[in-house]
């Protein structure tokens, strides 16, 4: 989970796809909104058949660089999530702490193609923050889920893992302390048929 972060000077791996090794095992994944690929490089340590996959064509030449360094087989791609058209399906896929920053009318659009695009029994990995009464979200997201709304959106699918808890940011308020929000963290599986 800090080899990256100690080695390269990364963010760590994101907590939640470290929980998901417990049930999903190595197959074909994409890490949506990947930035300097984080979790990408994990899993492909891992196993994992990765396609690390971002907006910002300068990330993708990081994670290229660190894989070739590694001897990880990487697949990067440019490709906004606003678009909602990934192009092929894989077993698992994830996006974290990225739909803060997507158009917020394309929401339904990007999840349906994410759902769309999942092969049956594979995943779906979704961290956001939130934006819920007891914690409104101060920050200047273009989208928060509201309560349950995540969940709603994956009727039908098994929730391998479903929190709405309260986490902090990387951000820092006035007083430099780190900023609490209400964060969603989503592992569904998609039903076989």
């Amino acid at each position: 989970m800090a080899y990256f972060q100690q080695k390269y000077g990364m963010t760590a791996t994101h907590s939640a796809v470290v929980a998901a090794m417990d049930t999903v095992k190595p197959c074909k994944a994409i890490d949506l909104g990947c930035g300097q690929g984080r979790n990408a490089l994990f899993l492909a340590l891992k196993g994992f058949d990765v396609t690390a996959s971002d907006y910002n064509p300068s990330g993708m030449r990081v994670i290229e660089d660190i894989a070739e360094a590694e001897d990880l087989a990487i697949r990067t791609e440019t490709y906004d999530m606003n678009v909602a058209a990934i192009g092929e399906n894989y077993d698992f896929m994830v996006a974290t702490v990225v739909f803060m920053f997507l158009m917020k009318e394309r929401v339904p659009s990007i999840i349906a193609n994410m759902q769309e695009r999942t092969n049956p029994g594979g995943y779906n990995l979704i961290v956001s923050a939130m934006d819920t009464a007891d914690y409104p979200c101060h920050m200047p997201f273009s989208f928060t889920f509201k309560e349950n709304e995540l969940k709603n959106y994956y009727a039908g699918w098994t929730l391998i893992d479903y929190k709405e808890e309260i986490g902090s940011m990387h951000a820092r308020d006035a007083n430099g302390n780190p900023i609490q929000l209400r964060f969603v963290t989503m592992l569904a599986q998609k039903p076989m048929s």
